[in-house]
């Protein structure tokens, strides 16, 4: 139980270390090889983004931006709670910032009018995903066995990426 623990804090505290290569130019090369359509090959020009375009009311679409800012901020505290072993802190942080229980904050309705339908889904799995995290986040309470939760947030950060790899506000 102690060694898994370790083992999960060790992953966060590496994990840690990601934003420093986030800003690292050099770390956003992706492999032509791999039919990815980003690809940039090194020292070419900037090329146009590929994402969807999705046209929000401004009031809305700043609106959107701060809780989405929010969604990242909850990740590095739910994450600090998973990392300090404090499971049921992690599960009231996904639940009622990212799960079912926070649309009512976020102005859900509105803002899924302008939503394409990709999106919607995107979002969708989200807010579940942290529904189903916030659960598994309690059961490690239990079992002391954290890596289901672990599947769990990652499922959710999935949700994330493919959702700002595909749209992105106007």
């Amino acid at each position: 139980m102690h060694g898994q623990l370790l083992a999960g804090v060790a992953a966060l505290a590496f994990a840690a270390g990601a934003p420093a290569q986030q800003h690292d130019p050099s770390m956003h090369r992706h492999d032509p090889s791999s039919g990815d359509a980003n690809y940039q090959a090194p020292g070419a020009a900037p090329s146009r983004d590929p994402r969807e375009p999705v046209r929000f009311p401004e009031e809305l679409r700043l609106h959107t931006l701060a809780n989405m800012r929010d969604h990242l901020l909850a990740l590095q505290q739910i994450q600090e709670s998973l990392a300090a072993a404090d499971y049921d802190k992690a599960a009231e942080i996904a639940e009622q910032r990212l799960g079912m229980s926070s649309l009512g904050l976020h102005g859900a309705h509105e803002v899924a009018k302008y939503m394409p339908r990709g999106m919607q889904d995107a979002g969708t799995a989200m807010h579940h995903g942290a529904s189903r995290f916030a659960v598994a986040a309690q059961e490690s309470s239990v079992t002391a066995d954290f890596r289901p939760a672990l599947a769990a947030l990652s499922r959710v950060t999935a949700s994330c990426v493919a959702c700002h790899a595909a749209y992105r506000l106007e």
